[in-house]
């Protein structure tokens, strides 16, 4: 008889800050995890504000972080100045669940106007780089480059992500269904951009979908600039309040516009009023958006998704 162990949990972790678990830590428990292991391991973290980086080698797949869904789990960190060094939280590995967790990169809270408005820099609340990786329930909280959506296959449903600048940025294949966008652009005192996505090739599966989400917060703010030549960004069936910008969609420097794939179909609000749109925004067509709204066809050929355990 074949079993298949790949929705199975062979062992949970609980993390409490207090003492009152088998770490204090989440990295304590994510470094006590065997290298290579095969089986799923559930990390409950115990409700409490964690000030610590996490990083989640690219060895150590099959892990669940879950934090308690009726308090407040968070983890946080200050660290800036680096997209590589300063996130709070650093995915490497494959096959990975995040719920109920608080990603939050506190530097930028403690930035002061200047003479040009308030000058940031990088900051990122996560780096997620590892392939088919989903989150349920998780905030990513920062100013600029928020959420490094660096590389592999994504799913965030019922998220929270806040920023001002590229607050969503890489080359990650992703899908966001269900999830709030803020910004905070009074904080920067000039308009921001939600997205930069960094597709670098026609051949390249690559990009951002943003289905059934809201956007809201302080304005103005662009839908997003290319990072990349060949970068694409579809928001379908959003609700934008009154903040995006008439044109939608900024340029980057002088970069081609030719190949680059931003588009909206059937979005709501104020702000989705398309009159004033950059004239290079793509009309998709009816094909093209079911392919890229539905998980199966555009990030779940394997059906990843449901091999998952709940």
């Amino acid at each position: 008889m074949k079993y298949d162990f790949q929705d199975y949990i062979s062992k949970t972790i609980m993390v409490d800050k207090s003492g009152r678990g088998n770490f204090t830590t989440v990295q304590q428990a994510i470094d006590s995890i065997p290298s290579n292991n095969s089986l799923w391991t559930r990390i409950l973290i115990n409700h409490g504000l964690y000030m610590e980086k996490v990083v989640i080698p690219r060895n150590k797949p099959y892990i669940i972080l879950e934090g308690d869904p009726r308090h407040v789990t968070a983890i946080e960190y200050g660290d800036f100045g680096s997209v590589i060094d300063s996130p709070t939280f650093k995915l490497f590995a494959d096959n990975f669940v995040a719920r109920n967790i608080i990603f939050k990169n506190s530097y930028d809270r403690l930035i002061t106007p200047g003479p040009n408005g308030r000058k940031t820099t990088w900051a990122p609340a996560a780096s997620i780089s590892g392939d088919k990786a989903s989150f349920y329930h998780c905030a990513f909280i920062s100013l600029q480059d928020t959420l490094s959506d660096d590389a592999g296959r994504h799913y965030y449903y019922d998220c929270f992500v806040e920023g001002a600048i590229d607050f969503i940025w890489g080359n990650g294949q992703s899908i966001y269904e269900k999830c709030q966008l803020r910004s905070v652009t009074d904080k920067i005192g000039v308009p921001g951009f939600i997205t930069a996505q960094g597709r670098k090739g026609l051949k390249e599966t690559s990009g951002y979908v943003f289905k059934d989400c809201y956007v809201n917060g302080t304005g103005p703010i662009f839908l997003g600039r290319p990072y990349r030549n060949y970068s694409r960004v579809l928001f379908a069936s959003t609700y934008m309040e009154n903040i995006i910008t008439p044109e939608g969609w900024s340029t980057w420097d002088k970069r081609s516009l030719n190949f680059i794939t931003f588009s909206e179909v059937n979005c709501k609000g104020p702000g989705a009023d398309m009159s004033h749109r950059v004239p290079w925004e793509k009309k998709l067509s009816d094909q093209e958006v079911a392919y890229l709204t539905n998980p199966a066809s555009f990030i779940d050929q394997e059906g990843w998704l449901g091999k998952q355990p709940n």
